[in-house]
């Protein structure tokens, strides 16, 4: 998978936080747009979600390989 930009990945963060409960900040639209076109977000009734592919994506940064 290409990197992220470091509004898409701000963006991936503030939904695996909403996810969690938290409280997330603006959610930039295009960033939101663009992770769902990867399939790491998707549309919802509440606005984007945070995909298993998007939480596997942020665990995988955040644990790399070594």
């Amino acid at each position: 998978m290409a990197e992220l930009t470091d509004a898409q990945m701000n963006a991936l963060q503030n939904l695996a936080r909403k996810k969690g409960g938290q409280d997330a900040p603006f959610i930039n639209i295009s960033a939101a747009r663009a992770l769902t076109e990867l399939g790491l977000a998707e549309r919802s009734r509440e606005g984007w979600d945070i995909t298993p592919e998007g939480s596997a994506f942020l665990a995988k940064r955040a644990n790399p390989p070594q």
